[in-house]
Formats: C-alpha cells, structure tokens, sequence
C-alpha cells in the first residue's frame, strides 16, 4: 500500500503521520514544493499550477491514493486534480472541520490563513454546516510561515495574536490550514478558557488518512509491524525530511519509522 501527500510544506506532517498510525505498513510520498512556497497568497492559477506539479511528482510513484494535506489547494485545485488522476488515483481533499466543531454547540472559533478568513469557501462552510451556531473567524497572519519554519518565538507570537481575537467563551476552535495541527497544544494552552469545559480542537489529519484508507478499500490496523517507506519529494527532486520537520512529534515519527526499516 502506498499513499500519496502534497502541500507547499510541512503542513502535510500532520495527515502523514496520521496514516502512518493506522497503517504503519503503508508506504509514503511526501511531495512538498519549497521552490512555490506558500502557496496561500498566489493566485488561484498559481495555486493549481504548483499543486498539479506536485500531484504529478508523487503520481510518478505509482500510489493508490492522493491526499491534498493543504486547505488552500483543496479549495482552488481539487477539481483540476481529481480530473487528471482519477479515477486511477483516488483523490482526498482536506475540509476544515466546522460540522463536527459545529455539531457540539457554539461559540466556535475557525483559526485560518487571512486569505480563507471570511472567504466565500468558508463562508459557505459556515452557512452549510453551522446554521445558528455562533462563528468567530479568526485571522492567523504568519502562523503558518512561523510553524513551517519551526520557529518558536515566532509561532508563540502569532498564536497570541490570534488567541486575543478568539473570544473567551468559545468551546471549540476549527484549525483551517493543515499547518496549525503541528502546533494544536500551543493553540490550546493560549485559548482554553478558565472556568469552562475544556476547550475542543477539530483538526482534520485523522479524518483524511481514514479517508484515504476507505477510498482504497483498506482497514487501519494499527498494530502491524512498522515496514512502510518513506519517499520525499522537493518540488519534484527526491529530498530529505527537513531538520524544520523534526521539531514536531509528527515529524520525528515518521523519521523513525522509515529509519527502523
């Protein structure tokens, strides 16, 4: 079993990891693109451009599945890479997850990029999904670009940031770029609120790597020797984990595991 990752970074640590627990077996490609790095503020033929360009990198390893681990490229690309590789390769998108997040009650609060804050996508998101519940959208200026390049000092800065404009009573918080989950324990100890239930964090990492297992007919099954490989992809040329990676349990994890074989 082999499955497929993209993103402009790390940010797709988060769902790779998740795969590698419920399959540990499973082989990975990590196809990031650091040269188009971040993709967020291009255009959206940029966007599609780039992404369609690491899609076909890891397509070339032959994988039965493709996870898109980036929320800017599943809103502007899903539809241009589901056309070229389906129905060979099953094509995953990611979703922020506002029905769960929603489906326990308000106020919740959605930390996203600037550019998908109050955006049409995520305004319909909203309407669809959360009708009557109370929404906060929160703006992360530079969160993302601090957690990529694992800088702490940075990441602690915009996590304040962003945790003064969440407002106090909010039981949950919807983490909508795929970055942000690296970093979910700092988000939670800057926001949980004193004197209330213990704040919820709805990432979507677990919920695509169980996905592409369905989409490819495959149980988890955790408990299977850790044997699956890992291939690294730099915009298309064969890489190493960046040393920016291993400073989140994501990335360690995967580091070992391929390591062990």
């Amino acid at each position: 079993m082999k499955i497929a990752l993209i993103d402009s970074g790390t940010g797709l640590l988060a769902a790779a990891a998740a795969v590698r627990r419920l399959r540990p077996d499973a082989d990975l490609v990590l196809s990031s693109d650091p040269d188009g790095m971040p993709w967020g503020p291009r255009s959206t033929d940029d966007i599609v451009e780039r992404a369609l360009a690491a899609a076909r990198a890891a397509a070339a390893h032959e994988p039965d599945a493709l996870v898109v681990a980036c929320n800017t490229a599943s809103v502007h690309a899903l539809p241009t890479l589901r056309t070229e590789l389906e129905p060979a390769v099953p094509v995953i998108g990611t979703v922020p997850a506002i029905k769960p997040a929603a489906a326990g009650g308000g106020p919740v609060a959605i930390w996203a990029t600037p550019a998908t804050t109050g955006s049409p996508y995520q305004r319909g998101l909203i309407r669809d999904f959360a009708h009557g519940v109370e929404v906060a959208e929160v703006p992360c200026p530079g969160l993302a670009d601090a957690v990529e390049a694992a800088d702490s000092a940075a990441v602690e800065r915009a996590v304040a940031a962003a945790a003064a404009l969440t407002p106090r009573d909010v039981r949950a918080i919807v983490l909508g770029c795929t970055h942000y989950e690296l970093v979910e324990e700092l988000i939670r100890t800057a926001v949980r609120p004193t004197g209330l239930p213990p704040l919820v964090l709805h990432g979507s990492a677990g919920a695509v790597a169980a996905q592409a297992l369905r989409r490819i007919g495959a149980e988890p099954a955790p408990g299977l020797a850790p044997t699956g490989g890992l291939t690294v992809l730099h915009s298309g040329r064969a890489a190493e984990l960046p040393q920016a990676a291993l400073a989140y349990p994501e990335g360690r994890l995967l580091r070992s595991v391929a390591s062990a074989r």
